[in-house]
């Protein structure tokens, strides 16, 4: 070997152990240990303040409501703080009189515990397990393919890492257009219950159609369109890097912080109340309206369809609510009292089961204003029953809900999902 070719091979190694370092960085997966999460109840400005000040101090995760920004007297706050900011968080709490719990001991045990479903067959698609976005991909192409007189799947676009956004329309074959649902689950990455959900509906649908009276008569009469993951990148990452990740994964030019909500982008009183323009805050609301690629295939999609589609479901966790228009004004919507009915019986058919509690009403004055979502600006194009659902819990586990809860959440889900379609098959206009 010559000289040349000696320090060639020397170069290439050390690229090679560089791109080996860069690999195993870009693979890190972020742990909480010892992470807490905190329940805070501020009864006056003062307590108001102090939270506010944590958040502008130090790196917290907002777990409810979704930033500091939206922190008000009477509502309770559940506040993830890093393991090195604990001792100190909690005792400036005790200090100040708020009346302070911890939700959550340690972030990372509660982390591996969610994942308590350990008997299913890895061959077969499991709809009580938080399945990664590589198995729900394999699960739309073989599902799908499987059942072609009752489903098929469209791209309506990639999102911003190059992902295709496979949307599932589920009904009977027809030659002319029918009615249609739009529903989609896991806008915000970290929700997980929302994408097993979907699942969940797509596995109902198809294996109770001809014998469910209900579900035969909505997939007869009219289409659901499914879009099991809006953001597939997102979802992705909390499997793959950060559980606790909620934006898109966009870039800006502008800004060495990553991704918008998707919640905050869609044009509805856009960026105006309870979203953030700082690219690093976790309501960012991007840099225009349907900045994110996957909200503008979305409502290209929808305004695509927009004849024909008469309801837009969105699945969300945690809290137990189901909301309606308006979130970015507090001002009712011309059918709330249409809306606010239909909340109320899909509540009551949900609670009928498991004897779960969920509290309906417009998104502002139920929990609190938020500009740029996507159920005020799909009823602000016509689409007259638009829904947020808000799955469990109410903070005992949050986000981390178990996997042994996937079942009785989606039952539960289902008996309300099935309510407003019915509502709606009633009163097509």
């Amino acid at each position: 070997m010559g000289i040349g070719e000696d320090s060639f091979t020397g170069n290439m190694m050390k690229i090679l152990l560089l791109l080996g370092f860069v690999a195993v960085a870009l693979a890190e997966v972020t742990r909480f240990d010892g992470e807490k999460v905190f329940r805070l109840k501020p009864v006056l400005d003062d307590h108001v303040l102090l939270i506010k000040e944590l958040a502008n101090s130090m790196e917290v995760d907002f777990w409810s409501p979704e930033s500091a920004d939206l922190v008000t007297i009477d509502i309770d706050v559940d506040l993830h703080v890093p393991a090195a900011h604990t001792d100190m968080v909690y005792t400036i709490l005790q200090q100040s009189g708020m009346e302070t719990g911890v939700l959550i001991e340690d972030l990372q045990a509660q982390m591996e515990e969610q994942l308590d479903n350990r008997t299913p067959d890895p061959r077969v698609h499991s709809y009580t397990k938080y399945n990664s976005w590589d198995k729900i991909q394999a699960w739309i192409s073989s599902i799908s393919s499987s059942n072609p007189d009752l489903i098929s799947r469209q791209v309506i676009g990639n999102t911003y890492e190059g992902r295709p956004m496979n949307v599932l329309k589920i009904g009977k074959k027809s030659s002319s257009t029918k009615p249609s649902i739009f529903m989609d689950c896991g806008i915000h990455a970290r929700e997980w219950i929302s994408t097993a959900f979907c699942q969940w509906f797509v596995k109902e649908a198809l294996s109770t159609y001809g014998s469910d009276s209900e579900m035969t008569g909505l997939l007869n009469q009219m289409d659901v369109y499914v879009l099991p993951v809006f953001n597939i990148d997102g979802y992705d990452f909390t499997h793959n890097s950060n559980r606790m990740w909620r934006k898109t994964r966009s870039r800006m030019s502008s800004s060495s912080c990553i991704g918008a909500d998707p919640n905050r982008n869609w044009n509805a009183g856009w960026c105006t109340t309870g979203a953030s323009s700082n690219p690093c805050s976790d309501t960012f609301c991007g840099s225009s309206p349907e900045s994110e690629i996957e909200v503008k295939n979305v409502a290209d999609f929808i305004r695509r369809n927009k004849s024909s589609i008469k309801a837009y479901l969105t699945i969300h966790s945690y809290s137990q609510l189901l909301l309606f228009p308006y979130s970015y004004t507090f001002e009712l919507a011309e059918h709330h009292s249409e809306l606010m009915t239909v909340a109320e019986g899909a509540s009551k058919a949900l609670r009928s089961l498991h004897g779960t509690q969920y509290t309906s009403g417009p998104g502002a004055a139920t929990i609190y204003p938020a500009a740029g979502g996507s159920d005020d600006w799909a009823y602000d194009l016509g689409v007259k029953y638009s829904y947020t659902f808000e799955l469990r819990d109410t903070g005992r586990y949050g986000f981390l809900l178990p996997e042994s809860q996937i079942k009785p959440t989606c039952e539960e889900t289902m008996l309300a999902v099935k309510y407003i379609t019915s509502h709606v098959q009633k009163n097509l206009y």
